[in-house]
């Protein structure tokens, strides 16, 4: 290889990569056109090629470190700067799209609320009205701890509050996960989650009712619970959005809606996950905590509720 002619023929991209390079270093990769930001990689990926072909030639110590020089500089700008570029887009998700989409898709996720707080209070009503009925949806072992010693579950939680929390994380996220998903089944299985834990929640809170324990059940509730079931309501909403889609596309075609309105589940999906891990964070160590006085478990749970409304709310100023 005639060394002189291919540095000759190399060497201008070699300039151009220099000063794309030195662009960004002082403006940031925001400040090149789209056009650069392609020339950018492509002279990167070109670079590289011609750093592998100096170093197999022995071309020089100087070239081969001048171009080890450039490709480290345009390595550390595109996949840094692309990961830079990912983070603001999170952070402005999370600030505001997540919001938006909520609003946006607030009948949906109303929707399954009301589906939920039906089934409460059927099993509510029913609970109360005939006692046989709570076995037909509470676990006879939890009735037997409540009703027999006057007892609720919460109290095993303590002592094992990180293997409590990553059980119920993964619960959590299993249940509105299936939420999502059941909208495939035309929405069938999301309704029926909907309307089952809505039938479970009434239930056991005629039975914590029925045997004074409700203060002590619902403030072990209310500080998790106001995350968790916001973010099952959210999961409910996605399936019923694909439900959507399969069984009433409108003017779109099938597939279109389903791309549509599956953009609309994946957003609200990615919003609950954060929900869903604070929340099991907060049941297994905040929740059961004998230390932490009721009342105090009422009022953070009321806080965090009205934090996620507003937060749910927010609007970007244009």
């Amino acid at each position: 290889m005639n060394i002189q002619r291919w540095i000759g023929r190399r060497e201008a991209n070699w300039q151009r990569l220099d000063a794309l390079l030195k662009k960004v270093e002082q403006k940031r990769l925001k400040s090149l056109r789209s056009g650069e930001i392609r020339e950018l990689a492509s002279l990167y990926r070109s670079v590289a090629a011609d750093l592998a072909r100096a170093r197999t030639q022995q071309v020089g110590k100087t070239l081969i470190q001048s171009l080890q020089s450039l490709t480290t500089r345009a390595y550390t700008q595109i996949y840094q700067g692309s990961r830079r570029q990912e983070w603001l887009a999170a952070k402005e998700f999370y600030l505001w799209g997540f919001p938006q989409v909520v609003q946006q898709t607030f009948l949906y996720i109303a929707t399954a609320t009301a589906m939920f707080i039906l089934g409460g209070l059927i099993a509510w009503w029913y609970a109360w009205q005939d006692p046989s009925f709570m076995s037909l949806v509470v676990p006879e072992r939890l009735i037997s701890l409540v009703r027999d010693k006057g007892e609720l579950w919460m109290g095993s939680i303590v002592g094992i509050e990180p293997l409590a929390s990553s059980n119920i994380m993964m619960n959590n996220i299993s249940v509105s996960f299936g939420a999502v998903a059941g909208g495939i089944t035309a929405g069938l299985y999301t309704s029926y989650l909907m309307i089952f834990n809505g039938l479970l929640i009434g239930a056991v809170g005629a039975l914590v009712g029925q045997n004074n324990l409700a203060y002590p059940f619902w403030a072990f509730v209310f500080p998790h619970g106001a995350l968790e079931l916001p973010a099952i309501f959210f999961a409910g909403g996605s399936g019923l959005l694909l439900a959507k889609a399969i069984l009433f596309p409108g003017k779109y075609r099938r597939r279109d809606a389903l791309k549509f309105y599956g953009s609309l589940a994946v957003q609200l999906v990615f919003g609950i996950v954060p929900m869903l891990i604070v929340a099991g964070l907060i049941e297994g160590f905040f929740s059961p905590n004998p230390m932490i006085p009721e009342p105090i478990k009422y009022l953070v749970g009321m806080g965090l509720f009205v934090v996620l409304v507003r937060y749910c709310s927010r609007k970007k100023k244009i």
